[in-house]
């Protein structure tokens, strides 16, 4: 694959630079009390976590900022390292991450302490958010709607495709959000899904974009140095926010997003669970179908530890998404 050792080694160097400025940075957070405050519906064992450094997404989003800034500045020099389209991930990247700082800063110094923004405020800034994304996509980058895996030409939706792309980015977004409930989940399960996009978009000739997902992947990897159990640092909504929706963005700059519900199986599946638990209550007035959602705190419920739910979980994921890359360019 074109590309591909380049991809690996930015890859080493966005984990080394989010590795290098973990330790200053939670001391930073710890300093100014930016501390995580458990909520009554969360499991009882997830009391001795409080006050543990939240808004940690900003450790793997600033090196992924700097590598794609830097390497675009070389790019104006006559080195095209990586092209001006991955500007568009990392913009959902951003616009994301402030969404999810303003909900994780009301949930911990603001009006709503505890609770964050509210649910519906948070879902229209995140669907403008998504219309502007998937306008940029659909009439500035011109990226194919969707690759069906036996065709050659891609098919196109029209104006059809903006609806479809906000619902992916709004969806992915939530997801990953409901991913990150258990040390290192969110973070390992993002890392499986970012390195299968990189290599569907290496394996079609996005060079830049596949780059990208590797950046993506290194960043993280120095993340979950610090956020393994027991966690010293949780990325809160300002980093599970933006993986999701930059992701969701990656795949819809492939055109290659109908077995996305294969490679994101355990975000999916944690939304999923949400809403079959908010549905089912409200049908059967007060009955549930899971002890406790998003699912993997009903798997804690039933005394499975966060070591065995994170592995367990990840060997899940990487099933999907290794069934999910061959589906895709099945013939």
């Amino acid at each position: 694959m074109r590309g591909f050792s380049l991809a690996i080694a930015i890859s080493g160097i966005s984990f080394f630079l989010s590795t290098i400025w973990g330790e200053p940075f939670i001391k930073l957070l710890t300093r100014f009390n930016i501390g995580k405050l458990i909520k009554e519906d969360q499991p009882a064992t997830h009391r001795k976590k409080e006050d543990t450094p939240t808004m940690g997404g900003f450790m793997f989003l600033v090196p992924i900022t700097l590598l794609t800034v830097i390497l675009n500045a070389v790019s104006l020099f006559g080195s095209k390292l990586i092209g001006s389209s991955i500007l568009v991930p990392l913009a959902a990247l951003w616009a994301f991450a402030i969404i999810g700082a303003i909900d994780d800063w009301e949930g911990i110094r603001g009006s709503r302490r505890g609770l964050g923004m509210t649910a519906r405020t948070k879902f229209i800034l995140q669907v403008i958010a998504a219309f502007v994304l998937a306008y940029v996509m659909k009439d500035v980058l011109l990226v194919p709607h969707l690759f069906w895996p036996a065709a050659d030409q891609a098919l196109n939706f029209g104006w059809g495709y903006l609806p479809i792309a906000m619902i992916i980015i709004v969806g992915m977004a939530n997801a990953v959000n409901f991913t990150d409930g258990i040390d290192g989940l969110a973070s390992i399960i993002s890392m499986t899904m970012f390195g299968i996009y990189g290599i569907i978009a290496l394996m079609q000739g996005q060079v830049y974009l596949g780059r990208f997902c590797f950046c993506v992947v290194g960043a993280l990897a120095g993340f979950l140095w610090f956020n393994c159990n027991p966690a010293r640092i949780f990325m809160g909504d300002v980093g599970s926010q933006s993986l999701g929706a930059s992701l969701a963005v990656v795949a819809l700059m492939t055109g290659r997003w109908l077995f996305l519900p294969l490679i994101a199986i355990i975000p999916v599946a944690e939304l999923l669970s949400v809403i079959i638990q908010v549905t089912y209550f409200k049908i059967t007035k007060g009955r549930r179908v899971f002890k406790r959602t998003p699912i993997h705190h009903h798997f804690e419920e039933i005394y499975w530890t966060e070591s065995q739910i994170v592995i367990r979980f990840w060997i899940i994921e990487l099933v999907g998404a290794m069934l999910g890359l061959s589906l895709t360019f099945i013939r």
